[in-house]
């Protein structure tokens, strides 16, 4: 196989996981903003993340969020997305939107409080039971906002016992997948704060508990791609969260702020075998004021533009370059990739796989945009919280 058809053969192997809360409204801390055509209710999100796939071709499965995505037969909800080409990729919990979780949930003083967050979470492992999930994705906004208001190594000794037994109660094949934020919404602590904290606790819970990358949860100017290649190094690197930020959490479109940096991050994703390994790569992303599906297109597109570029890197040359102690032309090299125009190559890729060449013009083409808008008229639209 030549180098091209290998990068080629790479891209038509790649898979973006889209989130189902992309797909419904959403806003900043101040208002949520509603738009003509949003689904009511899961399988609604599947029938639009349906047509993400149809049109990018990597796209096959959509992640949930309990109890946002809750229903009453989720065998019913697995077998109506794979009526829609598409299957029920993580599922993610929600322990910060209860007034019982005001001081925290698996680390809450109160025991009482910690076992109903527990309980959610093994609620949440049912449903990968029930919807043939892979993945059980876990962010706690656990944390403290003044001294001493907590005891902090006693909420690490909670975590790590609620954890365990959620961890104990996966099943085969199925994984546990460790987020952390830099802060928000605690402000003086936040008990899963850094990629070591998490790292520390899914080393201790064996080889099932893997850490997730969240691109928009570091401080400005954190270098995330080592924080890729040390995961990927010890293979503990679960998945990433894709999205842009430009000043916090902002979780805007992949690509949009730093395109750069995606590149740089796929590039030791590639370079630590992450792109043929179990690294899950899913989109986080809120769509307050662009058309969610347009809007999910062209994030898969730009994982995809970052990747293709990522795989060109000339790996020999790089080397050479490394060993020779020249800065120069290692630098070089990594730019000469960056700097390619992908999108010819990509079209090419797409066209192999029975794909429109330019997904964003074949889904406008379509009229499922309209159609949506006539057809979802009344009820609840989903939204954060619905």
């Amino acid at each position: 196989m030549t180098e091209l058809a290998a990068v080629k053969a790479a891209l038509r192997t790649q898979a973006v996981e889209t989130p189902s809360w992309a797909y419904g409204n959403s806003g900043t801390r101040f208002k949520v903003f509603a738009q003509a055509g949003v689904p009511r209710d899961p399988f609604e999100k599947l029938d639009d993340a349906g047509k993400v796939h149809e049109f990018t071709g990597v796209a096959p499965t959509v992640a949930l969020h309990i109890p946002w995505d809750r229903v009453d037969d989720y065998a019913a909800l697995a077998a109506h997305a794979a009526d829609r080409g598409v299957r029920i990729g993580a599922v993610n919990s929600n322990t910060f939107q209860d007034d019982d979780y005001r001081l925290g949930s698996i680390c809450h003083p109160d025991a009482a409080v910690r076992r109903k967050a527990v309980d959610h979470l093994l609620e949440c492992v049912g449903i990968m039971d029930a919807t043939g999930s892979r993945d059980l994705k876990l962010w706690f906004a656990d944390g403290t906002n003044y001294p001493g208001q907590d005891d902090i190594r006693s909420r690490q000794d909670r975590l790590a016992e609620g954890l365990a037994e959620v961890y104990e109660r996966l099943g085969e094949g199925q994984r546990m997948l460790l987020e952390y934020k830099l802060f928000e919404p605690a402000f003086y602590t936040t008990d899963v704060p850094d990629w070591g904290t998490a790292y520390a606790h899914c080393l201790k819970l064996g080889e099932k508990a893997k850490v997730v990358v969240d691109t928009g949860h570091h401080a400005p100017g954190t270098n995330i791609e080592f924080i890729v290649a040390s995961l990927l190094r010890e293979g503990k690197l679960g998945g990433f969260d894709f999205n842009s930020r430009f000043y916090a959490d902002d979780d805007l479109m992949v690509g949009a702020a730093d395109p750069f940096q995606l590149f740089r991050i796929m590039y030791e994703v590639v370079r630590g075998g992450g792109f043929s390994s179990d690294v899950a790569f899913m989109l986080d992303q809120c769509h307050n004021i662009e058309g969610k599906i347009p809007a999910i297109i062209r994030s898969v597109m730009n994982v995809q533009e970052a990747t293709a570029k990522a795989l060109l890197v000339d790996a020999e040359a790089l080397a050479a370059a490394q060993a020779d102690g020249d800065v120069l032309e290692a630098n070089a090299v990594l730019m000469d990739a960056y700097n390619t125009d992908v999108r010819p190559l990509l079209r090419e890729v797409r066209g192999e796989m029975g794909l429109d060449p330019e997904p964003m013009k074949a889904y406008r083409a379509c009229g499922w945009g309209e159609k949506v808008v006539a057809k979802r008229v009344g009820g609840q639209q989903a939204g954060w919280g619905a």
